[in-house]
């Protein structure tokens, strides 16, 4: 299989990557990334540029360039990560949420339908349905009730990719996760940015009383049921990928604290964001059921593993912080990507 994995310097993405030239090794993989902020080349710079394996940095708005790339690689499948995704930002500026995340899918599933690609998978949120309760979860069959601009744009992306299979025979799957955790994950986000506030003795913000809920999944098993649905999945379904660790964020703050040997008392509680939903739960029995997939790794396992990485990897993350990370490409990979055939465009 030729695969074109669009936001593959991203967390999820790179761990995808990653995980993909690991387990199927005859694979071509096509990584396909603008390279924003949250883009970080450093996270591959272990996975060498050659025939299985190649770079192109470019926009999934770029019409031309992606339809260039799905012609040149040959791309007989297509998982799509690229997107904005981090809600505080979307409140910020919105247009470039919509922009990436429902234009940018719109570019991509068109190419994809003219180069005939035998699958395409989705990528979403659990965030597109809205808040829960203090019960229940969220099925594939739940209502689309998006909170922030983040939301709602990946909730339009999905319903324009599940209408590309119902009027034109494209065959797509999304998947709808919960929150995302483990390495390389930007900063910006609650866990890393809660291990690196409490490794510099740093407060740690809290947003509201703490008693916002989700539910925690390791990306390594993320990446496992992203595989499965692209081997296996239903086109035209949707599954949901969850993780089967709900927590309140002050516990989970207070476990990264236990793990880290810090005080309580470094905890801040700051004023709540807007249209903060309260909780979200997923089921994700029918992935279960369909395709055998379940998570694997516990909360308390994959966390102590990830402020590991933190801990381990000061480098890595400093230069994230500090905006140096982005000199990668251009001061060390830009020649190598060129020799092997990626486009730098």
């Amino acid at each position: 299989m030729n695969i074109l994995i669009t936001g593959g310097c991203g967390f999820i993405g790179s761990n995808f990557v990653r995980f993909l030239a690991h387990v199927r090794p005859a694979w071509k993989i096509v990584n396909y990334d603008k390279l924003t902020y949250a883009g970080n080349l450093e996270n591959l710079a272990d996975l060498a540029p050659g025939a299985r394996y190649s770079f192109v940095r470019g926009d999934v708005c770029n019409r031309e360039l992606v339809e260039h790339v799905l012609r040149a690689h040959e791309i007989s499948a297509v998982v799509h990560l690229a997107a904005e995704s981090h809600v505080d930002r979307s409140i910020l500026d919105p247009h470039v949420f919509l922009s990436t995340n429902v234009l940018g899918t719109q570019v991509l599933l068109e190419a994809a339908l003219r180069a005939q690609v035998s699958k395409f998978v989705q990528v979403s949120t659990d965030e597109v349905y809205g808040s829960l309760g203090e019960t229940g979860a969220f099925t594939e069959t739940s209502p689309l009730c998006p909170s922030s601009p983040y939301s709602a744009s990946k909730a339009g992306a999905d319903l324009l990719a599940l209408s590309f299979y119902r009027t034109y025979g494209l065959p797509v799957s999304v998947t709808r996760c919960s929150n995302n955790y483990g390495r390389f994950q930007f900063p910006e986000k609650l866990i890393p940015l809660m291990i690196i506030q409490a490794l510099g003795d740093q407060p740690l913000p809290v947003y509201g009383d703490g008693g916002n809920v989700r539910d925690w999944l390791h990306v390594e098993d993320h990446c496992e049921a992203l595989l499965a649905v692209l081997e296996r999945g239903r086109a035209g379904e949707i599954y949901n990928v969850g993780g089967e660790a709900e927590r309140r964020n002050i516990d989970l703050v207070k476990q990264i604290l236990a793990i880290l040997g810090k005080p309580e008392r470094l905890i801040k509680f700051v004023e709540d964001r807007p249209g903060h939903d309260r909780r979200y739960a997923i089921h994700a029995g029918k992935i279960g059921a369909e395709l055998g997939w379940s998570p694997r790794r516990r909360l308390e396992e994959g966390l102590r593993e990830t402020a590991g990485f933190y801990v381990d990897n000061p480098g890595w993350w400093r230069r994230v912080m500090s905006g140096e990370y982005r000199s990668y490409y251009e001061s060390q990979v830009r020649g190598r990507l060129m020799g092997a055939g990626g486009s730098p465009t």
